[in-house]
């Protein structure tokens, strides 16, 4: 089965085709250049429509009908091609997720960090896993708050892993791992929490039924599981009116 960002790839390859296998013999036979603004934009209509068609998620429709008319756009521009490649390492560093699992750069702020602190306050044994961790903006303040507890986090893009290493460096309590979220063995946590993105909630919701001791808690900032009523939902006070979704297994 091919992977998201592949048939995403895919949508997009099989847009350009099906708009240049009409526009190249057209142009061809009238003996005219093709007109690659206009085709550009053709590709990306296309795309879009495509996109649409396969249910995809209004951010991707998005991505699709403008990619082509960017990337033509940007070809004017005459850029040295290690300008590109400089930019895509940086992005790789920081925004890892999102480039190769949809899981997009959500730094979780304090007032839900103190929402987490409170639901958690109870819990006298807590084992406490962040997927996705970021820089530690959780899961820093709650270590901090509790000594007695004990905190995982997961992160796998290098530069927010480095910086999340180094601000929890001074925590005993604070367990920092570099890793995937897929690969990580939830059974010794018994609470999980995670600010990721649509996409992968029915997925991730699966692994925690299965894995997660009963008792447990699944936290999940901003995104439901589809189609799972949340034991709970707490509505964080703060600018984005934030809400935690609160899973009991």
């Amino acid at each position: 089965m091919l992977g998201p960002q592949i048939r995403q790839l895919a949508l997009q390859f099989a847009a350009a085709l099906a708009v240049l296998s009409l526009a190249w013999p057209y142009y061809g036979i009238r003996n005219e250049e093709l007109p690659w603004p206009q085709t550009a934009f053709a590709i990306g209509g296309i795309a879009a429509l495509f996109a649409t068609i396969s249910r995809q998620p209004w951010w991707w429709r998005l991505m699709h009908a403008l990619f082509a008319p960017l990337a033509w756009s940007v070809s004017r521009l005459a850029i040295d091609p290690g300008w590109f490649l400089l930019l895509f390492v940086l992005l790789l560093l920081v925004y890892r997720g999102a480039l190769t699992g949809q899981v997009p750069l959500y730094f979780s702020n304090r007032p839900s960090a103190a929402a987490i602190a409170k639901l958690t306050a109870d819990r006298h044994d807590l084992r406490f896993l962040d997927l996705g961790a970021g820089i530690g903006s959780v899961l820093i303040p709650l270590a901090s708050e509790r000594p007695e507890a004990h905190f995982s986090g997961v992160e796998n893009a290098p530069a927010t892993w480095l910086i999340g290493r180094l601000r929890s460096a001074g925590l005993a309590n604070c367990d920092w791992r570099w890793g995937d979220i897929w690969q990580t063995d939830l059974s010794g946590h018994n609470v999980v929490y995670a600010f990721l993105s649509p996409a992968p909630m029915a997925a991730l919701w699966e692994k925690v039924q299965k894995e997660m001791p009963p008792g447990s808690l699944f936290v999940s900032n901003s995104f439901p599981v589809p189609g799972v009523a949340a034991t709970r939902i707490i509505d964080v006070d703060d600018a984005r009116q934030t809400r935690l979704y609160c899973y009991r297994i």
